[in-house]
């Protein structure tokens, strides 16, 4: 779906209700694909998945976790040695320096511990309101927000959610639309479906449950 078509998709968020009840049949129970067993190790994972999959985050992390298992660990980590450990997750030398200096951080900053609060976790370089968003929810069981990745970002626009591209702008949007409660479970069937059929080059709209209620459809 090129720009400019995204441009003129109408606002139908009174199809929201009807839109987000159809996914959700079509994907039960939606949950993140992460392994963690604590919260640093959701913090790291969750670093590590940009513009990678959760799949090949799994791969490094099954090695990783059983290395690092502190703040203190990855706070007094050798960069270079880390960056290959994390290679194959893609812009590995960012990720590195992001994951070392928030345990410097975290150990200077908050005693030692992952910060439950939006505030404290934004302090945290590489971390913003997406990442921020998964780590209270899934760790901490607080919601604050909803976590808009690339996908929440497409499917919002096509589905006539938004207007925005802002990803701040489009989280603003959908927490007036949806359920406080349920803006976890938002977030995960709007990336599993974006994932499956509302892919970004060639979406496949006859095989979309809500190609009816969409107005991007092109069936």
């Amino acid at each position: 779906m090129t720009a400019e078509l995204q441009a003129t998709v109408s606002d139908n968020t009174d199809n929201f209700d009807r839109i987000f009840a159809i996914l959700k049949q079509e994907y039960p129970g939606a949950a993140p694909a992460l392994h963690f067993s604590n919260p640093l190790e959701l913090l790291v994972a969750t670093i590590l998945s940009a513009q990678c999959t959760d799949r090949q985050v799994n791969v490094v992390t099954q090695s990783l976790f059983r290395k690092y298992r502190t703040i203190g660990d990855y706070a007094t980590a050798n960069i270079r040695e880390f960056e290959k450990e994390i290679y194959s997750t893609g812009f590995y030398r960012q990720k590195a320096k992001h994951i070392i200096s928030s345990a410097q951080i975290m150990l200077s900053e908050f005693s030692g511990r992952v910060p439950d609060t939006m505030e404290g976790l934004l302090k945290l370089p590489g971390v913003g309101r997406k990442t921020a968003n998964i780590v209270l929810s899934r760790a901490f069981g607080k919601i604050e927000g909803i976590a808009v990745d690339t996908h929440v970002k497409r499917l919002s626009r096509r589905l006539g959610f938004t207007r925005y591209e802002d990803p701040e702008k489009i989280e603003k949007d959908l927490m007036a639309i949806a359920k406080r409660e349920d803006l976890e479970a938002l977030s995960m069937t709007l990336i599993l479906h974006g994932r499956k059929v509302c892919v970004a080059r060639k979406p496949r709209c006859e095989a979309c449950v809500v190609n009816m209620l969409c107005p991007s459809s092109r069936v």
